[in-house]
């Protein structure tokens, strides 16, 4: 045999002895230990992390007790859980969607108050109100009974059952008026008055 080869054989058995020897080395000694302990340190925060991190924000989304218990055990799993969490979680905070639902419920409101007001002097009003405390305009015909508010619409009170009686439009205009400030009796508009007057003048012959 060739005494170079020989030669070239040893001497990479050899390094490559040399370079296994210096990993276990490496790997037997206290410089990895502390660099193995660190990365596990290290990844056991991460997860302690992840996972509170679920709980608090399934809390922040989630009204129900239980599936917030849900959260936190899927959360438990290692990396995968909470990923899986963030797929199927709520889109909302429960503060963000009780504020709208405050938002929405203000705005009807507000809505509804804007018909409430006096047709004559614009006035605000509440639907109780028989007539407006700044003009004295008529607002509502009051029940005969029960004195409650009505409808135009209404035929009988839903109050005390009474049949409701429409008044005439010249009452309805001076009904809000004190009884000292109408310094003539009411009367009738002037073709009604002749149709009475022909009436009685046919009775007579």
């Amino acid at each position: 045999m060739n005494p170079f080869l020989l030669a070239a054989d040893s001497t990479t058995t050899s390094s490559n002895d040399g370079l296994f020897n210096g990993v276990n080395d490496f790997f037997n000694s206290g410089t990895w230990l502390v660099m193995r302990n660190l990365a596990i340190f290290f990844v056991a925060v991460f997860w302690l992390a992840t996972v509170y991190w679920v709980y608090k924000d399934s809390r922040r989304r989630i009204a129900d007790p239980w599936l917030v218990a849900m959260s936190t055990l899927l959360g438990c799993v290692p990396f995968l859980g909470p990923l899986i969490y963030m797929f199927f979680r709520p889109p909302e905070y429960i503060e963000d969607v009780r504020e709208r639902e405050l938002e929405i419920m203000a705005m009807e409101e507000r809505l509804g108050r804007r018909d409430a007001h006096c047709p004559v002097c614009r006035a605000s009003v509440e639907p109780e109100y028989l007539i407006c405390p700044v003009c004295t305009t008529k607002l509502k015909q009051a029940c005969v009974t029960c004195k409650a508010p009505l409808e135009p619409l209404w035929q009988v009170c839903p109050y005390c059952e009474t049949p409701i009686v429409r008044r005439s439009p010249v009452f309805e205009e001076t009904m809000a008026l004190p009884p000292d400030e109408i310094g003539e009796p009411l009367r009738t508009p002037r073709r009604r008055r002749r149709n009475y007057d022909d009436t009685a003048e046919n009775i007579a012959d």
